[in-house]
């Protein structure tokens, strides 16, 4: 179990806990319920990749703590 962390550059942030097996779709769909918007409408990115939905976080190596930026349409 990781727990990633964001910062929507609104004052808000969200800590999730997931597994690296997980799709970043799955974990868009638990930063909403911190985050308050529409999990469509949120972007995950680092530094110029964009993550896509069906791809695990393992897949990324998005590890314990990491910091993506995530972007809201």
């Amino acid at each position: 179990m990781i727990e990633v962390v964001y910062n929507d550059r609104l004052g808000k942030k969200a800590h999730v806990k997931c597994n690296t097996d997980d799709p970043t779709g799955d974990l868009k769909k638990l930063t909403i319920v911190r985050i308050e918007t529409h999990w469509d409408k949120i972007i995950l990115k680092q530094w110029y990749r964009t993550f896509k939905d069906h791809v695990s976080l393992g897949d990324y190596e998005i590890h314990n703590g990491m910091n993506p930026e995530l972007f809201c349409q």
